[in-house]
């Protein structure tokens, strides 16, 4: 990928550092805080992942768009035409869209702040050939105190409507502090039901969850073994905090989005020092599940419309 691009920010009073690889998705793959005097790294990513050579949406925190997670098969239908996507999962299917793993632009910098840019009739032509419309998306990352900021702008710059779902799917540490052990964190994901999977892909029959109650006050990562798609996510506020207890480590790392976020996908890798806990907009394979009358959470932006979603990731003292 030539030499990559990254953008890191500093907020020196709060001792707070993050580093976003500008030239591969934008993906912020590194940040850490101060709480309490000991240092927090909430975010997992492979050794080396700066330089471009690992896969994309390994590490960091991927950003998911104008589609989060998979596409059964390798095409979109949408009103009665058909548009040709990538395999990308070893499964046969399309995954993740198609900001995640290409180049963006940075458009605004600052030392605590960046925001970059993609848009598809720009940044790779050969896109509009492939979904319903052009899209554009822009991402700002933030530090404010102990708190690393997400901000990201979905918009329609073409002429026909554009239809979307939107992710994150970042990877959190286990454990966040040098002090903490594995075995004993524990993770709080407010949810209620799962979506019945066939193929990692949903088949759009909706699960009660038997265990919410033990989800929701927190799971031992140790019992933690998932790939599955949640939903009837639990607010207060109008905000949803799906967390990460260091229990030895005295901290926890909460990320907190809101209600336009309605599914979460919880996804242990095999390496085990990690988890994600992906916010998503819409069910995965939302496009195909809509026309059979299932409620997945498809939008759409009409020529010239915006929409504006944040996510925090914060480090505070386990108390």
């Amino acid at each position: 990928m030539g030499n990559p691009q990254i953008v890191t920010l500093h907020d020196a009073a709060q001792g707070s550092r993050a580093r976003v690889l500008v030239s591969q998705g934008f993906n912020c793959f590194e940040f850490e805080t101060l709480v309490a005097g000991r240092k927090v790294r909430p975010l997992w990513a492979a050794e080396g992942h700066e330089t471009g050579t690992h896969r994309p949406s390994g590490g960091g925190i991927p950003i998911l768009f104008p589609f989060p997670c998979r596409i059964r098969g390798t095409e979109l239908l949408w009103q009665g035409r058909a548009y040709p996507l990538e395999e990308g999962d070893g499964r046969g299917n399309a995954i993740h869209g198609f900001v995640y793993n290409r180049p963006w632009r940075v458009v605004a910098q600052s030392e605590r702040q960046v925001t970059g840019e993609f848009q598809a009739s720009v940044d790779d032509p050969s896109l509009l050939a492939r979904w319903p419309s052009d899209f554009r998306i822009t991402a700002t990352y933030r530090l404010e105190g102990s708190s690393l900021v997400g901000s990201y702008e979905l918009h329609n710059p073409g002429d026909e409507v554009l239809p979307f779902g939107f992710g994150t799917h970042p990877y959190f540490r286990i454990p966040p502090t040098a002090e903490g052990v594995a075995d004993d964190c524990r993770l709080v994901v407010p949810v209620r039901r799962s979506w019945e999977l066939e193929n990692l892909t949903p088949t759009g029959r909706l699960l009660d969850l038997p265990e919410a109650s033990r989800f929701q006050a927190g799971l031992p990562f140790s019992e933690a073994k998932f790939d599955n798609v949640f939903t009837g996510l639990v607010s207060h506020d109008g905000q949803i905090r799906a967390i990460v207890e260091d229990v030895r480590g005295g901290v926890r790392v909460v990320q907190q989005f809101g209600e336009a976020f309605r599914e979460c996908v919880v996804y242990t890798p095999g390496s085990r020092d990690s988890v994600c806990i992906e916010p998503l907009t819409c069910v995965p394979d939302a496009f195909r599940l809509e026309p059979q009358g299932i409620d997945a959470g498809l939008r759409t932006l009409d020529p010239g419309q915006s929409q504006t979603l944040e996510v925090w990731i914060t480090a505070e003292p386990l108390t």
